[in-house]
């Protein structure tokens, strides 16, 4: 076994054991909270409270799974457009939660506050929101990890090929980059502290700040990155970094605003009193719908790029 396989495969069974933490919380509080053990979040009723664990628990469950897949013998049955589904979901989930953590720490210690980590509920005991960081730092860095030696196992062709000079790869299309450059200002305005189009400034927060922000950050670079590719011109920024960041600015595109978009349909229509969101649900709503668009056109356009060979003129 190579030396770089051993190290994925550590890093594999390190994610699920990360997850585990996580994943233990989260049906506590809501095996807790049907039988009254444990208090409900800040802002939620009892069935919107255990219908919001009950997903996150679902999603801790496939990460768990996911990680296992990337070291057992099993994981190499499973269909590879399931597996890079699953690994580019979770990774846009993981890119922005990891510097905003980290970020958030350090801005709490400097404030001297601390901030609830993994619900909105003050009685959450510091430990639990210890092991949920835990949790999230684990898993993003065993992925990171497992996720390219699980690739060099499978597909061991495409990282022993050389490179064919003269050889380009084409980006198909560039529109969702442009999209995704909408949504990446919008969100970098509100991060600025912008209002327009925010109905309840008063809701915000340095963390709400941060967490928008990093989003921004990540909605740009994979714009970028996508749009670099889709013009096909010389470049000093290396191919592979190209991708890297069109995969990973997709998926937080699409992880994220697939997660908020549903959330802020059921404020608009159900309107519960006891919830509110600081933007205007509208242009949220729009905003959300149009990163999950252009997360998926990126990554269409990342998987549909094909190799461009150049015209040789005949000879006679």
């Amino acid at each position: 076994m190579e030396r770089w396989d051993r190290v994925g495969r550590c890093a594999g069974y390190g994610a699920a054991l990360a997850l585990s933490p996580y994943l233990l919380i989260k049906v506590s509080w809501v095996i807790g909270s049907l039988v009254g053990l444990t208090p409900i979040g800040e802002g939620f009723e009892l069935g919107s409270w255990v219908l919001l664990n009950t997903v996150t628990i679902g999603m801790a469950g496939t990460g768990v799974v996911l990680s296992l897949a990337l070291v057992r013998s099993w994981g190499m049955r499973i269909p590879g457009w399931l597996v890079a589904f699953c690994a580019w979901t979770g990774a846009g989930f993981l890119v922005s939660i990891l510097p905003y953590s980290v970020l958030s720490t350090i801005l709490d210690a400097a404030r001297g506050t601390a901030k609830n980590s993994g619900a909105d509920d003050s009685a959450m005991p510091g430990w639990e929101g210890a092991l949920i960081q835990f949790s999230f730092v684990g898993m993003g860095l065993g992925l990171a990890l497992a996720l390219p030696a699980y690739l060099r196992r499978r597909w061991p062709e495409a990282f022993t090929a050389r490179a064919v000079d003269g050889i380009r790869t084409a980006v198909p299309w560039p529109w969702p980059s442009a999209i995704a450059a909408v949504v990446g200002l919008a969100w970098a305005y509100w991060a600025m502290g912008g209002t327009l189009g925010v109905a309840h400034p008063a809701q915000r927060d340095i963390h709400g700040h941060l967490l928008t922000g990093v989003g921004a950050l990540w909605a740009l670079a994979g714009s970028a990155a996508v749009w670099t590719l889709a013009r096909q011109r010389p470049t000093r920024v290396p191919h592979r970094l190209l991708l890297t960041l069109g995969w990973l600015g997709s998926g937080s595109l699409f992880a994220w605003s697939g997660w908020k978009l549903p959330l802020t349909l059921f404020v608009a229509l159900a309107r519960p009193s006891n919830v509110t969101l600081p933007e205007d649900l509208t242009v949220a709503a729009v905003l959300h719908l149009a990163a999950v668009v252009a997360g998926i056109g990126m990554l269409r356009s990342l998987v549909g790029s094909r190799p461009h060979l150049p015209v040789t003129p005949l000879r006679p």
